[in-house]
């Protein structure tokens, strides 16, 4: 209901915004960016810009900068070209422009590698192209409109990728994500060629994922994502990355945006410091909705609290630019059951009150200098940090004063340096090469009440550091062949554990609208870094260190893809992909055991006496069907068919707790332009997913009476299945321009099909019985955004 009332408060206020404002002429914006050579990243002066959409044409050239700039556009959809004489054109198709904010369109053209008679030039960009060149297989593109556009998303980059063939999220509430039968743990966050941590509130000690992230979309610009054999400049990951662009912000202009919905209120402004200068900054800071309502007296019945910032300052010189880049969140949430009447409780005749609080902090100084007109050198200096702390306390109707059953306190605070140099050699071949270095300051500590007395999971404090370093080249061997490689090579100090990773991947097109892509690649991933530090309790009431010595988790990627362009705006894609999972952390004694599972709860259980003796593999074929924006709709339907294994110490392969078998996605939109002015837009959009059901360990009863603990079953590990998941959301949204200002409100609704589909399940360890939890079938979401 609490929802319903914010929605209803959201629609009150967009009434009277637009009764408050009287209609407009035909309205207009500017249009204009910066041209960029794809390679050295060098301003390319001279290029021609062209708006095609129009009647006359309406065209500009970029200045001795690259800057350009076109005025007086008309608001709406258009479609831009940009062109010089040696590079290939770039066409991007339907690009919003509206009324409060200027459109600030970069283009990154690519020099012809061989003679024009030779090559064959597109006369339009593929919006799914990945911005990095050296990713050329399991790889895409996403832009902010996509991370709004689609049903259910809500802003959030991961749960839009989870549209993508291959990719599905954990659990409703969390964006963590599985790609291709891996554990979220798997995945690599990167911002601004920046590795960051979590970047989710209320986070877990080495999850990938959350409830609410951090990251606020309306700063980010084209970014990439990558499923798998990926580049060898990514490491220390095994499933997949998330490589996000920040733009820089307005640098002639000062815009602002307020945004209010369920992920929280929000602010934002970006501008130049002077108009003298090219020197821009943009922040944004946002508070939770729900503990502003709560503040009030509107009570929902939870108390969430959270609030985050995100922040970027472009400083450009003659010969390059610094940039200050900024994030942080705070959150926290009590969940007291003691404050609840007894059949609103965790279990019949118990609770539970649970506290949770997470914070992360990341500022980050970055330099890209060019060193002539073929080389650019970039070195950042980083320091971040994060913090996770949890307390469980117990109570029954025969022991009301609650107990603290366990808790935890952890922290990380990392001192990072990365530099990198890039060589265009020709407009053949470029290569680069760089490194990372981290200093990690850690405390782990967390402690939990079983066998009558409290055992300390970790308790550990000190530092610990990471090297990694990579070299990779991209190399046309023909108009239609390319070839890019490289090698990754990490070392850990805390054991000395070292790793050397080749990459490799080749891209045949066929013809203009066909491409054929093959990759390779070997990747590790060092364990969970809390994990090292879990203890073996002695005899004598002493800790040992068990899994100090664990060595990085190992995989090889074979991927196989074909790419049809079946029209300008439509294509089919196909990968097939075997990965091979080897040197996985498990234990003797629990034979079914495998870190490989890891992740598919919110809390990454502690276990000590680990070896790296377990292997896995992971293999399937994905199909996607996409139709770009265009005639006022789009589409994505996607398809997984595959097979998630693993072994641990019994030598018995079962399924890992990923291994679904099928996925099935369909997404898609529809804009209508309304009013006598045509200043209004309709937006209609729907997601339909579907997954095999997902196995699990089932509970242990007598062992979890005989215990006082949760005790599992693990001798009948994932052989039993949930049923399967289907869900359906619906997204309704409209965007209205005014003179110098925009607003849009959405409306997205989430229903699931099956009311079966659990989301957690919990056994009472007093009585054995087991209670299964669902989240609601129907819940709506909204937002309302104005940019003036």
């Amino acid at each position: 209901m609490g929802f319903i009332k914010n929605t209803r408060i959201i629609l009150i206020l967009f009434l009277l915004l637009n009764i408050s404002l009287k209609a407009q002429d035909t309205l207009k914006q500017t249009v204009r960016g910066k041209i960029l050579d794809k390679q050295t990243q060098l301003p390319i002066p001279g290029a021609t810009v062209v708006l095609r959409n129009f009647e006359p044409v309406m065209a500009v050239i970029s200045d001795i900068d690259g800057n350009y700039i076109i005025r007086d556009v008309p608001l709406g959809r258009i479609n831009i070209e940009c062109s010089y004489l040696g590079y290939s054109s770039q066409t991007l198709s339907n690009v919003i422009l509206s009324s409060g904010r200027e459109q600030v369109i970069n283009f990154e053209l690519e020099e012809h590698a061989f003679d024009l008679e030779e090559f064959v030039i597109k006369a339009y960009s593929r919006k799914d192209q990945p911005v990095n060149t050296m990713a050329i297989i399991s790889a895409r593109s996403f832009t902010l409109e996509e991370t709004g556009r689609y049903a259910g998303s809500y802003g959030d980059p991961a749960r839009m990728a989870a549209n993508y063939a291959g990719v599905m999220t954990g659990k409703d509430n969390r964006n963590d994500i599985v790609i291709r039968g891996n554990s979220p743990m798997g995945i690599l966050w990167r911002l601004d060629d920046i590795e960051i941590a979590n970047p989710n509130h209320y986070a877990a000690s080495g999850t990938t994922g959350g409830p609410i992230t951090i990251l606020n979309t309306n700063l980010l610009t084209t970014s990439d994502f990558l499923s798998g054999a990926f580049p060898a400049e990514f490491g220390n990951a095994t499933s997949g990355v998330f490589d996000l662009k920040m733009r820089n912000g307005n640098n002639t202009k000062r815009e602002h945006w307020l945004q209010t919905g369920w992920n929280g209120l929000e602010i934002g402004t970006e501008g130049p410091f002077s108009k003298k200068h090219q020197a821009s900054y943009i922040i944004a800071y946002r508070y939770s909705i729900l503990e502003i309502l709560n503040s009030i007296g509107v009570n929902l019945g939870i108390d969430p609290r959270y609030q985050d910032l995100n922040l970027k300052v472009n400083l450009p010189y003659s010969k390059g630019k610094f940039s200050l880049i900024g994030l942080g969140g705070l959150s926290s949430i009590k969940i007291f059951d003691t404050d609840k009447k007894q059949k609103d409780w965790m279990f019949d005749e118990s609770g539970e009150d649970v506290i949770n609080s997470s914070a992360l902090g990341m500022f980050a100084l970055s330099n890209l200098h060019f060193m002539g007109e073929k080389t650019r050198l970039k070195t950042s200096f980083i320091i971040s940090g994060s913090e996770v702390t949890s307390k469980i306390d117990t109570f029954s109707l025969q022991n009301r004063p609650v107990f603290l059953k366990a808790g935890e306190k952890s922290s990380e605070t990392k001192y990072s340096i990365t530099s990198s140099i890039m060589r265009k050699i020709s407009s053949k071949s470029d290569f680069s090469s760089g490194f990372y270095y981290d200093i990690i300051d850690y405390i782990y500590k967390d402690s939990t009440f079983r066998n009558q007395q409290y055992e300390n999971d970790t308790d550990a404090g000190g530092r610990m550091s990471l090297l990694r370093a990579y070299s990779q080249w991209h190399q046309k061997l023909t108009s239609k062949l390319l070839i890019v490689g490289g090698l990754h090579y990490q070392l850990f100090n805390l054991n000395n554990s070292w790793t050397l990773e080749p990459r490799i991947g080749i891209k045949w097109d066929i013809n203009p609208v066909q491409s054929l892509n093959i990759g390779f690649g070997m990747h590790s991933q060092m364990q969970a870094r809390m994990m090292y530090f879990a203890q073996t309790l002695q005899p004598d009431g002493s800790y040992n260190l068990s899994n100090i010595n664990l060595d990085f988790t190992k995989c090889r990627h074979y991927v196989i893809g074909h790419d049809y362009l079946l029209s300008e705006f439509l294509r089919l894609k196909t990968e097939v992909y075997y990965q091979q999972l080897y040197n996985i952390p498990v234990k003797q004694s629990i034979g079914a055991y495998s870190m490989l599972n890891a992740g598919v709860e919110y809390f990454v259980g502690r276990q000590d006496s680990l070896i790296n003796t377990g292997t896995g593999s992971n293999y399937g074929i994905e199909m996607t069907l996409e139709k770009f924006f265009n005639n006022n709709f789009y589409f994505l339907l996607t398809s997984s068919l595959f097979n998630s294994t693993y072994t641990a110490a019994d030598n018995i392969e079962r399924p890992t707790a990923f291994d679904t078998r099928y996925l099935i996605n369909a997404v898609g939109g529809y804009e209508k332009t309304i009013g006598k002015k045509r200043n209004g837009v309709l937006v209609l959009g729907a997601r339909f997913t579907w997954n095999g059901g997902r196995p699990y360990i089932p509970y242990d009863v007598g062992g979890t009476l005989n215990n006082g603990y949760e005790t599992l079953d693990w001798n009948n590990a994932y052989t039993v299945r949930y049923p399967d998941y289907k869900r359906i959301s619906i997204r309704f949204g409209f965007r209205r321009n005014k003179a110098k200002l925009s607003s849009e409100l959405t409306l997205d609704l989430q229903y699931r099909t099956n009311y079966t589909n659990i989301y957690t399940e919990r056994i009472d360890v007093r009585t054995g019985k087991i209670h299964n939890y669902q989240k609601m079938g129907l819940y709506p979401l909204s937002t309302w955004k104005i940019n003036f």
